[in-house]
This record gives C-alpha cells, structure tokens and sequence, in this order.
C-alpha cells in the first residue's frame, strides 16, 4: 500500500512539475506581460523606485498605521523568508546537474514572465483582502477567489492545500535541512538543533504574524546581503573563469547543434525543461503563497505592492540564483559542475574551492537563515490560511502553532525523503486553483495597472 501510494505522489509530481504545468505557469505570465505592454521592463525604474527607494524616502508610508499593521517592506521581507530558501544553494546546483549550465538562462526567462505573474497576483490580494478580527489585513489566494469569483469551494480547498503545504515545504523538510547541515560543519546533535530551532521558532510564532514580519524584515536583509557579498567576493577571485562561463552558458542553452546530437549529453530541451521548472519552483511565482504576505502591508496601493513582488522575484531569482550558478559554474576552473557532486553538496565544495573550510562554514550559516526564515513565513501563510477557514477562532490557531513547532523538532531527527515528494506535490496543487483565478481576473489587474499613476 504504500509502494502504491509513493508512486502515486511521484506520478502527481511528474505532471505537477512538468512540461503541462510548467508551461502554464510560464503562458500565464507571458499573457500577464503581452497585455500590460511588458510592465516590468517598461516601468522598473518605476519598480525600483517604488520598493527599494522607498526605503530611503522621508515620507512615512512604511511606517504602519497601527500596531495590527505590517508595512509593504514587512510584507515582502515575510514574502521573501517563504521564497528565498535552500533551493537557492541546493535546487540550482540540482538543476545545473540535471539540464546543465544552459539552465541558469532558462530559468531566468521563465523568472522574467514570472515577475508579471506574481505581479498579478499581489495586486488581486491586495484589492480584494479583509480586515480580521484583529484590525489585522487578510489575503491572498483565498480572499480573491472567493470575493473576487464568487467561488468558496475553490478558496477553501486553496487554503486547506496551504496549510498542509506549510507543515511540509515550509517545516519539516527546512527543519531537516539545518539539521543535516549544522551536524555535518559543527558535530551537533540533530536533536538539540531541533530542540533550538523549535524554541526560537516558538519565541517567534507565539508573538503572531506582526512579530513573524518584524523577525523577517531584520533576517531576510541581512541572509541576502550575507549571501551575495560571499558570491560577489567569490566571483571577483575568480574573475578570470567569467567570460569563458557565460560562453559556455549560453551556447548550452541555444545551442541546436548539441541539441539535435546530444553530444555534450545536456540538450536544449532539458537545459529548458529543467531550468524553466527549477525557476518556477524556486521564486513561486504562480503558486500563490506569497500574496498571502503582501496582502498583509498597510497600503491602499494594490499596483505599488504589485511592484514589490516583481522585485522579489527579480532579487530570488535573477540575482541570487544566478550567483550560484556563476559560483558553481567557475570553481575549479569550470570542471566542478559536472564532478558527480550534487545539491548543497555541490555549491559547499564550489565555495569550498575557493574559501577553503570556510566554504562549508559559509553555506551553513546561509542554509541556516534561509531555512529558518522559510519557516517563519509558511508560517505565517498557514496561519493565515487557517484564520480564513476558521474565522479566526483563536484556540484552532493556537493549536496550529503549537503543532507546527512541535513538527519543527521532529523534522530536525527524521528521514523526509519521501516528505519532500508530498511537499512538492502539495506545493504544486496550489498553483492550479491560484492561476485559474488570476487569470479569470485578469481583467481587473489590467485595470488597476491602466489607472494607476
């Protein structure tokens, strides 16, 4: 029986993440960017100013209202804690191995039209969300699908999806991956890293989703300006690797001469297939999680939120993943990537290459924040998952975080290899009945964006 069941959610994973679906999480955001004129090229002056500019304004727009309400700069650092997570060390190196170095190109692509669908998507949240019973905004997939296309089954199943996803993608396997680390660099026990983990997390959790935000909007800055200073300081080392890289890059990636022989053993099409999936899965855009935060923000403002989530997939994908790949891809003067190593393991001896045992110290420090961040912020989509369904009844989502802590701790000492099957699985469900809705209300996200000034 469960031989049968384990095919089945590899079977699910098959269509989930591939070609089918793939391409209609791709189509969507081509269709988001042809119909707004190509937004994220036309306005990223706009973008950028909007987002990180802001930061540096005197106005007081990112200071919130009153103590239930977020800013647009929580609301994307909580965003990015879900987003920005060990599939930036681990699920690049994965997809340079699986579709070669041509996949770093493909990934990017599907990222740029990914911008306008989580553009769409943080718009619609934003326009059709609730105040709850806190004074607190609540949005997100279920919010639009429900008062935007009049369809509760279909929000409720979305929501129920996010919180089962939360316990998987956004728990367990994070949990497990700082404790596998953290026992291989430092020698410490998995228990006691779950045990810490937990109590931190816990520290967290039981404040609400206003401390999760305030906890992101510090860790997410500083685990990206960590992380990309580490690579920048890599790559300058290793400058003399980059032009011939980027050449190598970009021939695997259009090169149809390699593709119709297979003599490099990486062809176009799996350059394509694989980087196009690992982008999808590593920035979101699609799944329709990371409205859940930015529907949160204290703003008025459904086109400039929008803006932050073009951003957000702009910084997880465009510019951290394609540092690691730049990173894997000039270690050991180029001959690294295809070494048989895979995964963390991977992108630990490419830094390792260059930075000796700090290498290992490095990706450790940087799985740890980027793990414990995703935890904070499934979290915090869970809990707003659940306050929908449950009508915010308080003793159920006190039960949740207890239950999501204490799963922290068990996902530090267990083998979650076929965990992550069913995270993936449930992670991808989440994209159908969000896409469907954004498309059908597609309409309205033109019309904000016509009007906005």
């Amino acid at each position: 029986m469960s031989d049968f069941f384990t095919a089945a959610v590899e079977q699910l994973n098959l269509f989930l993440w591939g070609p089918v679906m793939i391409a209609l999480m791709v189509g969507v955001g081509v269709y988001f960017t042809l119909f707004t004129r190509f937004f994220q090229i036309t306005h990223f002056k706009t973008v950028l100013k909007n987002t990180i500019g802001s930061l540096f304004s005197k106005s007081n727009k990112n200071k919130p209202e009153t103590k239930s309400s977020i800013t647009p700069f929580q609301a994307v650092s909580t965003a990015l804690a879900g987003t920005v997570g060990t599939g930036n060390i681990a699920g690049v190196a994965t997809a340079l191995t699986a579709g070669g170095p041509g996949a770093i190109v493909w990934m990017c692509i599907s990222a740029f039209f990914g911008m306008m669908t989580k553009y769409a998507e943080v718009v619609l949240a934003v326009k059709y969300r609730n105040v709850n019973q806190h004074g607190e905004y609540s949005g997100g997939p279920m919010y639009y699908i429900e008062n935007g296309l009049k369809l509760k089954p279909m929000a409720i199943i979305f929501a129920l999806l996010c919180i089962m996803s939360s316990f998987g993608i956004g728990n367990i396997t994070q949990s497990n991956s700082i404790s596998d680390v953290i026992n291989t660099v430092f020698n410490i026990p998995h228990w006691l890293c779950g045990l810490l983990l937990a109590t931190l997390c816990g520290v967290v959790l039981i404040g609400g989703v206003n401390r999760i935000s305030k906890v992101s909007e510090i860790i997410v800055p500083f685990m990206a300006v960590f992380y990309v200073l580490g690579a920048i300081v890599f790559l300058c080392i290793n400058a003399g690797q980059i032009p011939s890289t980027l050449k190598l890059i970009f021939s695997s990636a259009f090169n149809l001469k390699s593709a119709a022989g297979g003599v490099a053993g990486y062809t176009v099409r799996q350059a394509l297939q694989y980087g196009v999936a690992r982008g999808v899965f590593t920035n979101e855009a699609g799944m329709g999680s990371a409205p859940i935060a930015h529907a949160s923000a204290d703003t008025n403002d459904p086109v400039s939120q929008g803006m932050w989530g073009i951003f957000e997939v702009f910084l997880d994908t465009i510019v951290i993943c394609t540092l690691t790949t730049l990173v894997i891809l000039t270690a050991k003067g180029g001959t690294l990537w295809n070494s048989g190593l895979d995964g963390a393991q991977l992108t630990t001896a490419a830094f390792s290459s260059v930075f000796g045992s700090f290498g290992a110290v490095f990706i450790a420090i940087s799985i740890l924040f980027f793990a414990f961040a995703t935890i904070l912020g499934w979290a915090f989509y869970g809990q707003k998952a659940l306050d929908y369904i449950s009508g915010g009844n308080e003793n159920l989502i006190l039960a949740y975080k207890i239950f999501y802590i204490l799963l922290i701790f068990a996902g530090a000492m267990i083998n979650i290899k076929f965990v992550w099957s069913i995270a993936d699985a449930l992670n991808g469900l989440m994209a159908i009945p969000n896409l469907i809705a954004i498309l059908f209300l597609s309409g309205v996200v033109f019309k904000l964006t016509k009007e906005h000034k």
